[in-house]
């Protein structure tokens, strides 16, 4: 056993269990934000109910998100202490900031808001969740500022073998994070525009099947009620998920146009800074100018997937040379071109060094697993593009002002939340595990023998057995998977309980008003 490679599947594993929470996170805490606004603005009902439901799945999401987030802490130490000694100087200010600048507003102020119903003015409440919803996406910023250096070292100077930084400044407004935090963003509230859709239309199924709700011979509604089914079914209700279906499917499709676009932008940095990655996830083997639309590997081949064994599909002749220059003319280099390149400026093979332990003067695979960055990129953009089309299916569905009833097209609308996740997913795994065989990728830029990079191979904990990291591994699923479950259940719970789940004043006044000073200030934890 590897202890470096049960290391890089531990962080890998426990990195994406993480980040599925993140981006529900960033994206519904300003939705939620939105919706209070709109009740404190109008007074209609149905906002302050949106405004409880869905902040009620915002903080089962976000206790999770921060149980979960610890962990990555504790790998850096225990797993990648070398790797801490080498970035430790770089990533102590953005991860400070990210600690004492956002994560203690947003706790803070949540706090605040959580508790603050009834209790606080209610410009004040409705602060306090914007200040929040704002410190989670400042939060993002920092960690992205603190990734991006791993993808394009900047503002440092190489000491002693450590990176030392000498420009604050040009760490936080590294070009590569200027790019990725508005491509992340959108992409986060391309899970939050779904995961409305798909939780709305779930309940106005359950309307039209229970014969709440009907339409009439033009197709239009005819919103019903029954309080003998139970609290809150009443019209209020039915506006309640139509317009959380409607602003879900509005922001989903926003929000893709959107990650396009950056998208396209982060590419084109991808495309000059790190070269290998991109022309892996092309499976573009020769310079030229076509996109590969479809490449599998050879059959026949063994082992990992090289330029040997990719046999193209189909093409679209220029694409490529769009997505790196803006024209449909310059070629883009290929694998075979740059791994010479790559083999002339950092060597043929890793140092002859202890810290490299076994692999000490083994030679260097400059390409990445191209099956991972192939697949990856095409399944990112594959699952974005299925929500989007769905967001715009839903508001051609629903313009009659409910959903139809089917309970194979409400089956499929609940399953669509899964795509932005897959999505965002598959986006990390490429962007990640497509800078290999580096941990920190050089900047192309640089110039001379002492540039700042840091292979994989040098990163892992020179103490820690393979034993161990398969324990640690074995422990961390575990604890994982409890967690899965407790919040898949709560956030089950919760989404069929509807409404009154998250208000229990409507079961006990049959009122919409928040809970008053004698009631139990807890009552948002069940």
């Amino acid at each position: 056993m590897d202890p470096l490679e049960i290391a890089r599947w531990q962080f890998g594993i426990t990195t994406v269990y993480h980040f599925l929470m993140v981006p529900l996170t960033i994206g519904l805490g300003l939705l939620v934000a939105v919706l209070q606004t709109a009740w404190h603005r109008t007074g209609k009902p149905e906002y302050l109910r949106m405004t409880k439901f869905w902040g009620k799945l915002f903080l089962i999401n976000f206790i999770m998100g921060v149980a979960t987030g610890i962990v990555q802490e504790f790998q850096f130490g225990m797993a990648w202490s070398e790797y801490s000694r080498f970035v430790g100087d770089v990533f102590g200010a953005p991860l400070a900031m990210e600690a004492l600048l956002a994560f203690f507003v947003e706790s803070t102020f949540l706090g605040l808001w959580i508790f603050g119903w009834d209790r606080l003015p209610k410009a004040a409440h409705l602060g306090c969740i914007w200040a929040a919803s704002l410190a989670t996406i400042l939060s993002a910023y920092f960690i992205l500022v603190a990734n991006s250096w791993m993808q394009h070292p900047v503002g440092v100077e190489l000491v002693d073998g450590r990176a030392v930084m000498t420009d604050a400044w040009a760490v936080f407004t590294n070009n590569t994070a200027l790019v990725t935090f508005p491509h992340t963003v959108f992409g986060a509230f391309s899970v939050a525009g779904a995961f409305l859709l798909g939780i709305s239309w779930y309940h106005l199924y359950r309307r039209r099947a229970s014969g709440i709700d009907a339409v009439d011979s033009a197709g239009r509604v005819v919103v019903g009620e029954a309080p003998a089914l139970g609290a809150g079914r009443d019209q209020t209700d039915h506006a309640v998920w139509l317009k959380s279906l409607r602003l879900g499917a509005a922001v989903a499709m926003v929000s893709f146009a959107g990650v396009a676009l950056t998208g396209h932008t982060q590419a084109q940095l991808m495309f000059e800074q790190q070269p290998m990655k991109m022309a892996a996830a092309e499976a573009a083997c020769h310079d030229g100018t076509g996109f590969s639309v479809l490449a599998v590997g050879n059959l026949g081949g063994e082992g990992r997937t090289t330029c040997d064994d990719v046999v193209g599909v189909y093409e679209i002749p220029g694409l490529l040379s769009f997505l790196a220059n803006n024209d449909f003319t310059t070629e883009v280099r290929g694998v075979n071109t740059l791994l010479p390149e790559y083999q002339e400026k950092y060597g043929t093979h890793l140092p002859d060094d202890p810290l490299y332990g076994e692999r000490a003067g083994q030679e260097i695979d400059y390409l990445p697993l191209m099956e991972v960055t192939y697949w990856g990129f095409r399944l990112m953009i594959t699952f974005g593009g299925l929500a989007a089309f769905a967001a715009l299916v839903a508001l051609w569905l629903t313009r009659g002002g409910t959903v139809p009833d089917n309970k194979w097209v409400s089956r499929l609308a609940v399953l669509g939340i899964l795509a932005p996740f897959a999505a965002n997913s598959a986006g990390w795994i490429f962007t990640e595990m497509g800078r290999q065989p580096f941990v920190v990728v050089p900047n192309p830029t640089f110039e001379g023998i002492d540039q700042v990079f840091m292979y994989t191979a040098a990163a892992v904990s020179p103490g820690v057995s393979a034993g161990e990291m398969v324990f640690s591994l074995a422990a961390l699923c575990l604890v994982y998977g409890v967690l899965l479950v407790v919040e898949v259940r709560l956030l089950t719970r919760f989404v069929r309980g509807g409404v009154p789940s998250a208000m229990p004043e409507l079961a006990a006044r049959g009122g919409d008003e928040p809970a008053s000073d004698d009631g139990d200030v807890l009552a948002f934890a069940y």
